[in-house]
């Protein structure tokens, strides 16, 4: 954030002001400055505040990978189950980007394994569709389903034979999916 972007009480600021401040704040998340926004959380802001599209902090943070970032976002009480307008959780972005490390961390830290978006999609669904072979491991190790199915009826297993992930898909199979 810059200097000069004051006030910073949000009881002094303008709507403007404070879209705008709401929106450098949403730009460090999806950056990943710990730091910053550990001294905002500090200052009282909400761990779970979300933008336009219903992301949280901790949604932009684990999307774009940036663990030190989701840590001090859980360190605060940020919930991992918060949903954004579509229906997809933090754990789902980060399955979908590949990030074990922040799969892991929200997983440690209160993430459901089986939490699923509305249309019933999970984190392991993801990880299968995108071939993160390490990621549907470990959920199914931490007691991710791999025989859930979807809104559609469709398994992790039809997911990655569908989007052609051939090592998820060879990994589901061996495990009788």
């Amino acid at each position: 954030m810059a200097e000069d972007s004051k006030p910073t009480d949000p009881q002094r600021m303008t709507d403007d002001e404070a879209a705008e401040f709401a929106e450098q704040v949403f730009e460090l998340a999806r950056k990943g400055d710990a730091r910053l926004l550990g001294l905002l959380l500090e200052k009282d802001l909400t761990p779970n505040l979300r933008n336009h599209k219903g992301d949280t902090l901790l949604m932009l943070a684990s999307y774009y990978g940036h663990l030190d970032a989701v840590r001090v976002l859980l360190d605060y009480k940020a919930d991992p189950e918060i949903r954004n307008d579509n229906g997809q959780s933090p754990i789902a972005g980060a399955a979908f980007k590949g990030d074990l490390e922040v799969v892991q961390l929200l997983v440690e830290r209160g993430a459901d394994v089986e939490g699923a978006s509305a249309d019933g999609r999970t984190a392991l669904m993801m990880a299968a569709m995108f071939n993160r072979s390490e990621i549907v491991e470990y959920l199914i190790a931490k007691g991710a389903d791999p025989h859930v199915r979807d809104a559609k009826g469709v398994t992790p297993l039809a997911a990655a034979q569908t989007m052609g992930a051939t090592d998820t898909a060879e990994l589901l199979s061996r495990l009788g999916a």
